[in-house]
């Protein structure tokens, strides 16, 4: 039986090869087919007999078949220590971010805190998702593949969908033979020396336009040379961003982490709201006994305990003590300027000496007084 030969290059799901790199390890394999472009996951799950026959079958054609490297501690480190000297520029989140990285369960207590830090999540998931993919087009060119990714494609789906159904058919209409040479040209370009070192685009920068987020479309899998012990074993998430995509082993998808850390904020909001109780809890007490000193120091009723009221100095003179002292102020003012009996001849007598008035000239009668005592 001869090979079937592809006809283009192959139309590989970018962001699913992202998934199978973050999750590749010592318990899970996963393999890309040469002839197609599928991807198998050896899942440990499925029954003993049914990853017998998976391994019989890649075991038969063992060229067809590559096996994804499993990503080495050391590698997952460099990732994380990569972003936070590169992207990250507040110096207390860097610190603690190193120490995170320095500890147990580096990997999940990592995301953990990008998690919670709205502002590094977005530089993450961009910086993750950049070296990402020139870690996963290094590879497929060590292993001498001619593809391209679909989502750098920029075609109609209904053709990509026609391309992918007639892969191995030499002779195709002419839509579908315009497609390959398109999908050929953009293949070469990940064989160059900026697919691997992306240079910044020079000159003047666009006009800022208004981003219209338009949800991306992706054909369907077309496969036609799966093998029968392959097919339950087919790794096709729905993964449609590199949002979706973890970087973490322990959580098989992007809603199972986001669940975990819920959790773990709940507990955090509880401790944070019993802390608050036990606040409010003291406040009251304190003010039950204000409320009580002001009752034993005869502070008026009208007076709220958190308004000031009258409390000894260091002296020991107190608001009724300044009270006396006015009162004895005002007879000494009446004995130097006694008032006038009865009503007032006019206006003018009536308003010459007010109360303010009558206080200046009596001080400063008996600053005069103590003056010739005092000579």
């Amino acid at each position: 039986m001869t090979k079937q030969q592809a006809q283009n290059p192959l139309i590989l799901r970018y962001h699913r090869l992202m998934d199978a790199f973050a999750k590749s390890d010592d318990e899970r394999d996963f393999y890309l087919d040469r002839r197609e472009g599928f991807i198998i996951y050896a899942d440990l799950d499925k029954t003993e007999e049914e990853i017998d026959t998976l391994n019989a079958e890649i075991g038969k054609e063992p060229e067809r078949y590559s096996l994804v490297p499993k990503m080495t501690f050391y590698e997952i480190k460099k990732f994380m220590e990569g972003f936070v000297h590169e992207k990250v520029y507040d110096i207390d989140t860097k610190e603690k971010l190193l120490d995170i990285i320095g500890s147990k369960e580096a990997r999940e207590n990592f995301l953990e805190f990008i998690y919670d830090n709205l502002a590094e999540l977005e530089k993450w998931q961009q910086y993750y998702q950049e070296r990402s993919r020139i870690r996963i087009i290094e590879w497929l060119r060590d292993e001498d593949f001619h593809f391209v990714f679909e989502e750098d494609l920029d075609l109609p789906r209904n053709i990509l969908e026609k391309v992918k159904r007639q892969l191995f058919d030499p002779k195709v209409a002419k839509d579908i033979s315009n497609a390959r040479e398109l999908i050929k040209a953009k293949a070469k370009t990940y064989y160059s020396s900026e697919a691997l070192n992306p240079r910044p685009k020079r000159g003047r920068p666009p006009k800022q336009v208004a981003k219209v987020e338009i949800e991306p479309q992706f054909t369907v899998d077309i496969y036609t040379t799966v093998p029968a012990a392959a097919r339950i074993f087919l790794f096709i998430p729905d993964i449609t961003s590199a949002a979706s995509v973890t970087f973490s082993s322990k959580f098989e998808s992007e809603e199972q982490l986001l669940a975990s850390l819920r959790g773990s904020q709940r507990i955090k909001v509880d401790e944070r709201l019993e802390a608050l109780s036990q606040r409010l809890e003291s406040l009251r007490s304190l003010s039950d006994r204000l409320s009580g000193m002001d009752k034993s120091m005869g502070v008026p009723k009208k007076k709220s305990p958190f308004q000031p009221f009258s409390r000894p100095n260091v002296k020991g003179v107190t608001e009724s003590a300044s009270e006396e002292k006015e009162e004895k102020m005002e007879s000494a003012i009446s004995d130097v300027f006694p008032k006038k009996r009865g009503r007032p001849k006019n206006e003018e007598e009536a308003t010459e000496f007010k109360p303010q008035h009558r206080k200046k000239f009596a001080v400063k009668q008996v600053t005069q007084i103590k003056k010739k005592k005092k000579k």
